[in-house]
């Protein structure tokens, strides 16, 4: 008998060549997972580090079955294509993971609208085309999640004014995945969001969101990835419709003492998260 909560288990993500998505992948196939990436980064970005394939051969060190499969979320035929090979070479899809995402904060009158097209077109049209696509496999699944790394719905006002665009993009993601709960409960398959408390440590903090003196006070993304096995773990049809927070995730498990994840002193809490 395997001990590995998501043993045998498929999941399909968008991105996760690096950062929270590496992390989620990588915390996936320890607990038994096949793992396949849609992800753009075929070759190295002199800027970020982690391409699709060394993803990938992650995945494996850590004992899960990898798929690379080069496409664009975005991109109804690549993501068809990637569905298709996660069915072909696993036999069905039983996780889908929304993890690919744009970033751009700046204010109305300053965004260039072709970063507005960009973010809604991979939070909003990539997570539908990727969530729709496997759902005649996820109806069919091994326990069937859906989970969004998106965000509570906040309305305050602080964040519908901070960056609407990138506020409508992720609530969005948030808004569709509420849907799919709704929409599928009767089959049986699960869609919860999941958002960090604090920041993460990851590339985008880094270059967009404040430099080293943010990065001093972030936590890790395997606090996200862990909180997101725990989720995935869980009955799909007793846990579906969630916003949920990682810290939160973690305690209901037990897990209190997060040391373990960094971010010991000062923490910088995340966009949409009121201390």
């Amino acid at each position: 008998m395997t001990d590995q909560r998501l043993d045998g288990r498929t999941m399909i993500m968008s991105g996760g060549s690096r950062g929270i998505g590496l992390a989620i992948a990588v915390a996936a196939a320890r607990e038994g997972a096949n793992v396949v990436l849609l992800a753009k980064t075929d070759k190295p970005d002199p800027r970020l580090p982690g391409t699709i394939h060394t993803a990938a051969a992650e995945i494996e060190a850590a004992g899960g079955q990898a798929l690379a499969v080069v496409g664009d979320v975005r991109d109804e035929a690549s993501v068809e294509d990637a569905v298709a090979q996660a069915v072909e070479r696993f036999g069905g899809i039983d996780i889908v993971v929304n993890n690919a995402s744009a970033i751009a904060l700046d204010p109305t009158e300053t965004l260039p609208v072709k970063r507005f097209d960009l973010m809604v077109s991979i939070q909003l049209r990539g997570t539908y085309l990727l969530s729709s696509k496997a759902l005649p496999h996820l109806r069919e699944g091994t326990n069937p999640h859906i989970l969004s790394l998106s965000p509570p719905v906040n309305l305050d006002p602080k964040w519908l004014g901070a960056h609407p665009a990138y506020t409508l993009a992720k609530y969005g993601m948030s808004m569709l995945t509420l849907g799919w709960a709704a929409e599928y409960a009767e089959h049986g398959v699960a869609a919860n969001c999941l958002w960090p408390e604090t920041m993460i440590a990851t590339a985008a903090v880094q270059n967009l969101l404040g430099g080293d003196d943010v990065m001093s006070k972030t936590r890790t993304p395997e606090i996200v990835a862990d909180a997101a096995v725990e989720i995935l773990s869980r009955p799909a049809r007793e846990c579906t419709g969630n916003t949920f927070l990682d810290v939160d995730v973690l305690a209901e498990a037990g897990v209190t003492d997060l040391s373990q994840y960094g971010g010991t002193g000062e923490l910088e809490w995340d966009i949409f998260i009121d201390r």
